[in-house]
């Protein structure tokens, strides 16, 4: 009886707890003018990933996603910024597992939320929305692997 009581005790658990957004902001600074301009802005995105432990077998992992959009004369028409976090559960993993479990699985979870987000704030600031790509944070996390063993 011990024995099936420890097995489940050991048992794998990941759960997601809680999704939130963490922080989201919109910057429009040459408004109302720039909505005079006829020109296609160039759309910058950058990704962040990061994660840390905030209680035993908690942790709270964060996508920021910022999304710069210029004109050729270099003004910015508009800089919208999103952090979108999670609260995940993870007991019972290899501790090998636990970094590509906050870098990969736990991304992919939160990505069409920090989606919705981005283009949640460009519409509602009066722009067309930016559709984001869909993000291969498992090759995302090798490259950052494989630039820190280098380093």
């Amino acid at each position: 009886m011990s024995e099936e009581n420890q097995v489940a005790d050991n048992t794998p658990v990941f759960n997601i707890e809680k999704i939130y957004l963490k922080n989201a902001s919109l910057e429009v600074p040459h408004a109302p003018e720039i909505f005079l301009t006829q020109e296609a802005p160039d759309v910058e995105m950058k990704i962040g990933v990061g994660g840390k432990q905030i209680e035993e077998g908690f942790y709270d992992v964060s996508i920021t996603a910022t999304v710069t959009a210029t004109l050729e004369d270099k003004r910015v028409l508009f800089l919208a910024e999103v952090v979108q976090s999670g609260i995940f559960r993870m007991q019972n993993l290899p501790a090998e597992d636990i970094d590509p479990v906050i870098n990969i699985t736990c991304p992919n979870i939160l990505f069409p939320y920090v989606r919705e987000a981005i283009t949640d704030l460009t519409v509602r600031a009066g722009f067309p929305p930016v559709y984001m790509a869909p993000i291969n944070f498992e090759a995302m996390y090798q490259q950052q692997a494989a630039q820190s063993g280098n380093a």
